[in-house]
């Protein structure tokens, strides 16, 4: 059985009980005890789990992430602003990874005209990419309800198929030690993996986000430039960092 296949029955036998047995998933998988240990190893490092004595525990989600419409109607001319400048980096003949967002969702009028090619994991943003007649690509994965995204881990293996130029993503916690972080390991895995597969990243964050730790972390400061919008005294110590570009 491929790693891929494993992968997916651990964690679909883990959303049913929440927590399994070490020998539970040798026979399910029909594999040794050493290659289940390096698969649930793997699975802990991308967030999905967490290993406990003779087997592992789904990870919980210690915080309620707000919805997709309440985000929506939220610090909107900043968000407005911070998409205008982010789309400005944005040249004819590039590809672009565009993360399920409200702000990333701002970027979208600020594309009309532009030869690009998008890539997102965002059935909201696909929708208005669509309208625009910009070339667009959809990740696979599991949709989560609340943010209209598409996440887990068969996003991120969806997404392995691409390399882009720029990737453009939110986030709901911009710290100086925690770094970027987010609420859902699902979210996160997929947000990594854009800044992994990208030659540059951006952080799409206004001053609203600084000082914020979420539960799952996906990267160091100095992994993507910030874009944001702040009089905040918390931009100096960011950019001591990384690059930060102010939208004001």
């Amino acid at each position: 059985m491929l790693t891929k296949q494993r992968h997916q029955l651990i964690l679909q036998r883990l959303s049913e009980q929440k927590i399994v047995k070490l020998k539970e998933l040798v026979e399910l998988t029909a594999s040794s005890e050493s290659t289940i240990r390096r698969d649930l190893t793997d699975l802990e490092g991308e967030g999905y789990l967490e290993r406990v004595h003779g087997g592992a525990t789904l990870v919980a989600r210690y915080e309620e992430e707000p919805t997709f419409e309440e985000k929506r109607d939220q610090h909107v001319d900043e968000k407005v602003a911070i998409a205008r400048k982010a789309a400005t980096f944005i040249e004819d003949g590039m590809s672009v990874y565009l993360d399920a967002g409200t702000t990333t969702q701002a970027m979208v009028p600020f594309l009309d005209g532009k030869d690009v090619i998008v890539v997102t994991n965002s059935l909201p943003i696909a929708d208005d990419l669509f309208d625009l007649d910009i070339k667009t690509f959809v990740i696979g994965g599991e949709l989560k309800r609340s943010t209209q995204a598409l996440v887990g881990y068969n996003a991120r293996e969806s997404m392995m198929n691409y390399r882009v130029d720029l990737a453009f993503l939110g986030i709901n916690g911009v710290d100086l030690e925690a770094g970027y972080t987010t609420p859902d390991p699902e979210e996160a895995l997929v947000k990594k993996t854009a800044i992994e597969l990208a030659r540059e990243a951006y952080i799409l964050a206004d001053d609203s986000k600084f000082g914020k730790r979420s539960f799952s972390r996906v990267a160091p400061l100095e992994a993507a430039t910030l874009v944001t919008w702040s009089d905040s005294t918390s931009v100096s110590s960011i950019q001591s960092i990384t690059k930060v570009v102010n939208a004001q």
